[in-house]
């Protein structure tokens, strides 16, 4: 899973290029949940910082924290200069001040299911929100994804590390699960973003290049796979991008 987690730096790059950013909608129901004024926030595996900057930009001092040095140079190039950086996994972060908000974007499942509520709980301040999103980026067309699929997990049979990524619509997901049943929080809330981005078919295959199972895999294997799916491609694809969100309250 450590492995996993830290493939991303080698494509720094393609990551920012291809991977779609948050809107400013997540941003609206973060805070209007809140209810009060944020002042401070810490995102946990903050990647480029397509989550960081759309925080920053409603006046919020963030830090931003991840494990991948090259990650976070990436992220220094599409940030405010406001925002603090700092190198760490969540576990190894220190727990020296208090946050208004902390958040994840499409990260917290690579964290260690140890003892992480109490840590989260700790970087709140009495009431503070934490707030978790991200979602699966699928082909809208159903036909079409079920091709693709039968393609990747020919190369990869194994790539389960979403917890609950096939749930029904509708029940609560995790992490929203482990919130509820956990002592140190309360008013646990799970709500979806719907998006359905057009992109062209190198675009959608760019993201793909992104995604861990696939950075596991030796390059001739990379290539072959990506080429049986680029010809099953039409030039534009609509993508099944929904974001879900779960938010929850520091009990204090």
């Amino acid at each position: 899973m450590t492995e996993r987690a830290l493939s991303f730096g080698a494509v720094a790059a393609a990551y920012e290029r291809f991977r779609p950013g948050y809107p400013d909608e997540l941003v609206d129901e973060v805070l209007t949940y809140a209810g009060q004024p944020v002042l401070t926030a810490l995102e946990v595996g903050a990647g480029t910082g397509k989550a960081t900057r759309v925080f920053a930009a409603r006046g919020i001092a963030v830090t931003a924290t991840d494990p991948d040095p090259a990650m976070l140079a990436e992220l220094r190039r599409h940030v405010p200069e406001t925002v603090e950086v700092l190198e760490g996994r969540f576990e190894e972060l220190p727990l020296t001040r208090s946050h208004d908000l902390v958040f994840a974007a499409a990260s917290f499942h690579w964290t260690r299911p140890e003892g992480r509520w109490e840590r989260v709980a700790a970087m709140l301040r009495t009431g503070g929100v934490f707030a978790s999103f991200g979602g699966q980026h699928k082909l809208a067309d159903p036909e079409l994804e079920r091709l693709v699929e039968e393609v990747w997990f020919r190369y990869v049979p194994d790539d389960d590390v979403l917890p609950d990524h096939d749930a029904p619509d509708g029940r609560m997901r995790w992490p929203g699960t482990e919130l509820e049943a956990s002592e140190l929080f309360r008013d646990v809330q799970q709500s979806a973003i719907r998006r359905r981005p057009v992109s062209t078919d190198a675009e959608y295959l760019g993201q793909l290049a992104t995604v861990s199972a696939y950075l596991q895999l030796a390059a001739d294997v990379r290539e072959r796979m990506l080429r049986e799916i680029r010809d099953l491609l039409p030039t534009r694809v609509e993508i099944d991008s929904d974001i879900t969100l779960h938010l929850a309250r520091a009990t204090g």
